[in-house]
């Protein structure tokens, strides 16, 4: 399973990056975030999304 990952501005919240990754890499993408306070959004990725 793919899902997409938003990288989400502290001020407004808009989408400032996007990605698309498989299962396995979310947690390193997840832990990333977390360490330096970022605000994402993850959720599953349209079969057309690259």
């Amino acid at each position: 399973m793919r899902f997409e990952i938003m990288r989400l501005d502290d001020i407004d919240g808009t989408a400032v990056d996007r990605t698309v990754v498989d299962a396995a890499s979310v947690n390193r993408i997840v832990q990333q975030a977390a360490a330096v306070g970022q605000r994402i959004l993850i959720r599953p990725a349209d079969a057309s999304a690259s």
